[in-house]
C-alpha cells in the first residue's frame, strides 16, 4: 500500500511518468521487498527517489540533453513544453569556482605566526573582544585601530544574535566592505563562464521543476543540507518521505537528517530525472545499535572517528546502516550528518538516521515550516525513531552493538599527530617518555633531571617551569569547520575558567586560528569569543594553517632562555593547566581567587549544554542568514540576461554550449534491432581500464584533439579552461575521450591516448581514428580485460565512446555501474564467457566483427560473434533485466523518454 502510494504520487509530478513506472514497476518487484530476508544481494528493485541533486559540473550535459530533447521532440511533431524533469531538481553553480585571486585584506593583517592568511567568509556579530588596538591593514572600510571591549551577557544569557550585518574585520570584528577578493574572483567567474550560467538561468526559467542554487550561495552538500532537504514532501494533499540521488559524493550527508540519499553518476541523475528509477540491489541493512554515555571528555570528534574505526572491522561494505538505541539521542544532527558523510571511510552505501525530536528540534531551529504535520506522517507511517519504545526498533539484518561509554577521549603526540594517547594515561605517558629513548615517543631524559625546575622572570613576575611545561597553546578548528561542537566546546571551557576565575599564565604563546569565517560565526554568535581573549589572550590571528604546521611566532627570550638552560620538554596543548604532567582525574586545573581547587570536569561543558547552544544561536542565525541570501539572492545573478524561449537559441559559434547529436537518428518509433556488421576495434585493452582512462576530465593538453578543436575556433591554450568547465559542448566532450595519457591500448604497446586506423595502418589520436572510421561508414567495438569500467561513475565515459561511433563493447567482466552506463547510451555490454578472453581465443583485434541480435532479446542471452578470419565464439549479452533490455531496445534511455513525450 506504501509502495502504491509513493508511485502515484511519483505520477503527479508529470503527465508521461506514471506510464514509464507502470512499465517498469511491478508487483514481483514490491513482493521481493516484502521476502527481503531471503532476496537480499539476490534481486534488483527499481528505486524512484524524490528529487535529485546537480552540481555545475555534472549538471550542464543534463540540462542539456533536456534543451536537445525539446528540439527533437518538436523536429518529430510533437509539444516540446512537454519536456520537463519528471522529479524536482536543484543544481548549484558554486562547484565550478575557481580561484584566480587568493591575496585579500585578511592576509595583510597583524599575524605573530606568519601563516598563511585567508579571507574571512562569513558575516559575524559585531563584537569588540580584542583587547589590542592593532589597525586594520589593507581594509579600506575599517579604520583601526578599533577599541578594546568586552561583549557583556544579558542576564546569563548569551547576546549574541546575528542581524544582516556586513562581514566583519576578523581582528576587531568592526564592518568592513566585502572583501575585494571575493568581488575580483565572482567578477572572473562570471565573465570566464557566462554562457553557461546563461543557460543554467534559461533553464530554471522554461523547466519545471527545475530550481538554481547562484553563485555564491554555497557549495552542493552544504546547500542540501542546510537548505534544499525536505525531509517530508508535501504535494497535492500527498505525503511522502523525502529522498535523494545526487552528483556529489557527499550526498550521503542528508542521512543524519533521515533522509534516503546517496551519491550516483551523471547518467543515474539523468535518469532519474527523466523519470526512470535507480537500479537497486536490495541492500542488507545494518542495524547499529548505540548505548550507554559518552564520557563527559569525550568530543564529538572522538565519538565520530570511534564509531566510524568499528563499522569499518565490523564490514558494512556495500551495506545499508541505521542506527538505533537509546545512544542516537546523545548525538546533534552535526555529529549525524558528519558520521552520514564518513560512509566513504568505512564502505557503507549510506548511514542512516531516522527522524526524531532530536531532529525536529533541529529543523524548527533552521525555520522549517509544517513540523507538526511532518511529526504526524513520520509517526503514522513508522519513520519516526522513538526512544521509548523498544517494541518498535525495526528488524535487521544483523545487529551491530557500540557502547559510547567505551569511547575514551584521545589526544595526539607527543611528536606525531598520529600517535594517540588517551588522556587518563596522559601524565603515565608523559613520564614513560621521558625515559625512552631518542625517538618519535621518547625525549631520553636522565632520571635525575626529571624533576630540574628552571625559575623564569617573565613581564615583572616569575615563574616555574619544568618538563611538560606549556609555552604555545592554539585553538584551531582545521576540519572540524562544518561541525561547530569541538570549537564551542573551546569557547564555552573557556568561559567557564574565566568564571571560575582562571586564567592561562601570560609567558604562554597563544592564538586562534578558526580556520573560516564560519567558525568565528560560531564562536562570536554563541557570545563565547570575549572569554577565549580573557582567558589567554586567545585571539583571532587569520584563518588559514599557523601552529599546527610551525607558523608561530618566537618564543619570549626569557622563556627560550629558560627551556635551553633546563633542556626541558615543553609542549603544545592543556593551556589552563599549564603543563601536560598532569592527570586530569586527581589533579586540579587550577585555584580559584577563595583558594578553591578547579577540576576539569567543573569547567568542561557538558553535551547538553553544547547542543543547545549549537542549536539555538549557532544553528537559527545560520540558516536565517542562508535563508536571506537565498531570497536576496546574488546581484550578478540578478542582472544576468537569459532567454525565456520554449527551445534554447543555440549559439553556433559557442565553444561551452552545444546541441548534442544523440538525437540526430530519432525515429516516432524504435527500429527492430540491428546488426553489428563488420565491425572494426578502435581499441585493444586490457584489465582494469577505469573512467579515469575513459572519460575527460581536467585541463585541456595543447597538443590534443580537443586542443585543435579549440584552436580552430580562434581560442589560445590560456582560453581552453577545462573538460568540466565544457562538458556542454559534445565536440570537445568526445575528442577528449579516451585522452588519458596512461590509457594502455595494445596496439600501441605503450601508455599513450592513440591507436591504430586498421585499414590504413596509421597511429593517431583515438578521436581523429574514430572520425575516420565513421566517414568510412565502419562501426566500432573495444576489446577489453577483467573490470571494465573500473572508478568513479561518469556519464561521459559511455557517452563518449557512443558519439566515438562505438556499438558494442566486448569484456571479460564490467564494473556495474558502467556498464549501466552503456546500456542507458546504447552500446552493447557483450561479455565473453567464463575462462575465454581475447588473448584465450586467439584474436589479434585486427579482424572485423559481426553480430547479430534476436528481437525478442532478454537478459542473459547467448550470442554468436563471426569474424571475418572465419572464426565464430560465443558471448553472453550481459543485461540484468527487462528495464536494461526495453531501453537498449531503444536505442538507449534519452530515446526511450523522447518518445514517451511523443
Amino acid at each position: 500500500r506504501k509502495l502504491h502510494i509513493v508511485i502515484h504520487i511519483l505520477a503527479l509530478n508529470s503527465p508521461y511518468t506514471w506510464n514509464i513506472i507502470a512499465s517498469l514497476f511491478n508487483q514481483e518487484d514490491a513482493m521481493n521487498i516484502l521476502d527481503w530476508k531471503t532476496k537480499q544481494n539476490n534481486v534488483e528493485v527499481p528505486f524512484y527517489p524524490a528529487r535529485v541533486l546537480l552540481q555545475d559540473f555534472t549538471g550542464i550535459p543534463a540540462m542539456v540533453d533536456f534543451a536537445a530533447m525539446r528540439e527533437a521532440v518538436k523536429n518529430l511533431g510533437g509539444d516540446p513544453m512537454k519536456v520537463h524533469p519528471a522529479c524536482p531538481t536543484d543544481l548549484t553553480v558554486d562547484h565550478s569556482l575557481q580561484i584566480d585571486f587568493s591575496k585579500c585584506a585578511i592576509q595583510n593583517a597583524p599575524n605573530p605566526g606568519g601563516g598563511d592568511l585567508q579571507r574571512p567568509l562569513a558575516k559575524i556579530s559585531p563584537h569588540k573582544a580584542q583587547p589590542r588596538k592593532v589597525p586594520c591593514r589593507g581594509q579600506t572600510g575599517c579604520k583601526g585601530p578599533c577599541d578594546a571591549g568586552e561583549s557583556s551577557r544579558n542576564s546569563g544569557k548569551f547576546s549574541a544574535q546575528i542581524e544582516n550585518t556586513p562581514i566583519l574585520c576578523p581582528f576587531h570584528l568592526q564592518p568592513v566592505p566585502e572583501p575585494e577578493t571575493v568581488l575580483k574572483n565572482q567578477e572572473v567567474e562570471f565573465g570566464r563562464n557566462r554562457e553557461r550560467l546563461q543557460f543554467f538561468k534559461w533553464g530554471s526559467k522554461v523547466f519545471r521543476n527545475v530550481a538554481v542554487i547562484p553563485p555564491g550561495t554555497g557549495m552542493a552538500h552544504q546547500m542540501n543540507l542546510e537548505y534544499l532537504s525536505r525531509v517530508v514532501f508535501e504535494i497535492k494533499d500527498f505525503l511522502y518521505p523525502d529522498s535523494v540521488v545526487g552528483t556529489d559524493s557527499h550526498t550521503t550527508m542528508v542521512n543524519g537528517l533521515g533522509i534516503l540519499g546517496w551519491g550516483v553518476g551523471g547518467i543515474e541523475t539523468e535518469a532519474v530525472m527523466l523519470g526512470m528509477p535507480v537500479a537497486l540491489t536490495l541492500p542488507e541493512v545494518v542495524g547499529c545499535e548505540l548505548t550507554g554515555l559518552a564520557s563527559p571528555l569525550a568530543t564529538s570528534i572522538d565519538v565520530v572517528l570511534s564509531i566510524t574505526k568499528q563499522l569499518r572491522q565490523a564490514g558494512v561494505a556495500g551495506k545499508f546502516v541505521e542506527f538505533f538505541g537509546t545512544g542516537v539521542s546523545q548525538l546533534s544532527v552535526a555529529d549525524r550528518t558528519t558520521i552520514a558523510n564518513m560512509c566513504p571511510e568505512y564502505g557503507a552505501i549510506l548511514s542512516f538516521f531516522p527522524v526524531d525530536n532530536v531532529t525536529l528540534k533541529h529543523l524548527k531551529h533552521t525555520g522549517k515550516d509544517e513540523i507538526k504535520s511532518m511529526e504526524a506522517y513520520l509517526k503514522a507511517v513508522k519513520l519516526f525513531r522513538n526512544n521509548q519504545i523498544s517494541s518498535e526498533e525495526p528488524e535487521y539484518t544483523q545487529i551491530i552493538q557500540i557502547d559510547l561509554s567505551s569511547i575514551t577521549p584521545y589526544v595526539s603526540g607527543p611528536k606525531r599527530p598520529q600517535d594517540r594517547v588517551a588522556i587518563t594515561n596522559m601524565k603515565s605517558d608523559f613520564q614513560a617518555c621521558l625515559n625512552e629513548k631518542i625517538g618519535f615517543k621518547g625525549f631520553q631524559i636522565a632520571t635525575e633531571k626529571q624533576n630540574d625546575i628552571v625559575p623564569v622572570e617573565y613581564e615583572g613576575n616569575e615563574y616555574r617551569l619544568s618538563h611538560g611545561s606549556v609555552v604555545i597553546a592554539a585553538v584551531i578548528s582545521c576540519t572540524n569547520n562544518c561541525n561547530p561542537s569541538v570549537m564551542l566546546a573551546a569557547g564555552l571551557l573557556a568561559r567557564k575558567a574565566v568564571e571560575a576565575g582562571l586564567m592561562v599564565k601570560p609567558y604562554i604563546r597563544t592564538s586562534l586560528s578558526p580556520g573560516s569565517g564560519m567558525v568565528t560565526h560560531y564562536l562570536s554568535s554563541s557570545g563565547v569569543l570575549p572569554y577565549l581573549s580573557k582567558l589567554g589572550k586567545f585571539e583571532v590571528v587569520g584563518y588559514g594553517c599557523s601552529t599546527c604546521v610551525g607558523n608561530t611566532a618566537p618564543l619570549p627570550e626569557a622563556i627560550r632562555n629558560a627551556i635551553k638552560q633546563g633542556d626541558l620538554v615543553a609542549l603544545v596543548a592543556y593551556a589552563i593547566a599549564g603543563t601536560v604532567n598532569i592527570d586530569f582525574q586527581t589533579e586540579p586545573l587550577g585555584i580559584d581567587p577563595n583558594g578553591k581547587n578547579i577540576y576539569l570536569h567543573d569547567v568542561w561543558p557538558t553535551r547538553e549544554e553544547l547542543q543547545q547552544v549549537e542549536e539555538e544561536y549557532v544553528i537559527s542565525s545560520m540558516f536565517k542568514e542562508l535563508k536571506e541570501k537565498m531570497e536576496k539572492g546574488n546581484k550578478r545573478w540578478n542582472f544576468l540576461e537569459a532567454p525565456e524561449s520554449v527551445l534554447f537559441p543555440w549559439d553556433l559559434k559557442s565553444t561551452y554550449i552545444r546541441c548534442p547529436s544523440f538525437f540526430d537518428k530519432l525515429a516516432k518509433e524504435p527500429v527492430s534491432l540491428q546488426p553489428i556488421e563488420n565491425a572494426h576495434v578502435l581499441l585493444y585493452l586490457g584489465d582494469s581500464v577505469t573512467t579515469d582512462h575513459i572519460s575527460p576530465a581536467g585541463s585541456i593538453a595543447r597538443n590534443s584533439a580537443a586542443a585543435k578543436y579549440l584552436t580552430n575556433k580562434g581560442l589560445t591554450p590560456r582560453e581552453f579552461n577545462s573538460y568540466g568547465a565544457r562538458r556542454g559542448n559534445d565536440a570537445v566532450m568526445t575528442r577528449g575521450t579516451f585522452a588519458n595519457i596512461k590509457l594502455l591500448n595494445k596496439f600501441i604497446g605503450k601508455p599513450a591516448p592513440k591507436t591504430v586506423h586498421l585499414p590504413s595502418g596509421q597511429m593517431l589520436d583515438v578521436f581523429e581514428a574514430a572520425e575516420l572510421y565513421q566517414k568510412e561508414g565502419i562501426p566500432l567495438i573495444i576489446l577489453a580485460g577483467k573490470k571494465y569500467g573500473l572508478g568513479s561513475s561518469r556519464d561521459w565515459t559511455a557517452k563518449g565512446p557512443f558519439l566515438l561511433g562505438v556499438k558494442a563493447v566486448i569484456a571479460e567482466s564490467y564494473e556495474k555501474i558502467h556498464k549501466g552506463h552503456l546500456i542507458g547510451i546504447g552500446i552493447a555490454p557483450l561479455q565473453f564467457l567464463p575462462g575465454e578472453n581475447a588473448n584465450v581465443l586467439g584474436l589479434t583485434g585486427k579482424e572485423q566483427f559481426s553480430v547479430s541480435f534476436p528481437q525478442e532479446l532478454f537478459p542473459g542471452i547467448t550470442l554468436d560473434i563471426k569474424t571475418n578470419t572465419g572464426k565464430v565464439f560465443s558471448v553472453i549479452a550481459s543485461f540484468e533485466n527487462n528495464v536494461e533490455t526495453t531501453i537498449y531496445k531503444h536505442g538507449g534511455i534519452l530515446n526511450y523518454v523522447a518518445r514517451r513525450f511523443l
